[in-house]
């Protein structure tokens, strides 16, 4: 069980830095390219041939601005590939967020929010949870801490009225 994390440029490591803290967590393995779709894309396409074989079961490609790369591996692997669309340029994410989910019939890219490495994070350790128990249950687990969370909020919601919340809840 590993996840394949490829990135479009070295500068997309500040978002996805929050994916590795959650699959660190999780005690997920994972590995991490760069590769440019349209600067190397031979590199791009050995990835996505030999991904399986190297033990890979899920890619997060990050990309930004026109966003090629989860689209370019995706042609080159069955393996579920999640895009990332990363905030850059003048449009900040929204031309990698169309580029990543408009992809042609055939060739699925599951595609998150803009920097949302967190959400690509869990995805990709759901897809891989559905054939591991242990790691279903770390999830299911985390999922009751947020349920946690959202209950003791309501509670002093509930508690204090509307106005006390707001107020003490302002940073």
């Amino acid at each position: 069980m590993k996840i394949g994390v490829v990135l479009g440029s070295d500068s997309d490591l500040k978002v996805v830095e929050k994916a590795f803290a959650i699959w660190d967590d999780l005690e997920i393995p994972y590995e991490v390219d760069i590769i440019s779709a349209h600067r190397s894309p031979e590199l791009a396409a050995e990835y996505g041939t030999t991904a399986i074989e190297r033990g890979i079961n899920v890619i997060v490609a990050a990309a930004g601005l026109a966003a090629h790369l989860p689209g370019v591996l995706a042609a080159y692997t069955v393996l579920p590939v999640i895009g990332l669309p990363i905030a850059a340029g003048p449009l900040q994410g929204t031309d990698a967020l169309y580029s990543i989910v408009q992809m042609p019939p055939g060739i699925p890219v599951a595609t998150v929010g803009i920097d949302n490495a967190s959400n690509a994070a869990y995805l990709a350790a759901q897809i891989l949870a559905v054939n591991n128990p242990d790691l279903s249950d770390k999830l299911s687990r985390y999922r009751q801490t947020l349920r946690g969370k959202i209950t003791t909020k309501n509670a002093a919601l509930r508690e204090r009225g509307l106005a006390g919340f707001v107020g003490a809840n302002r940073c």
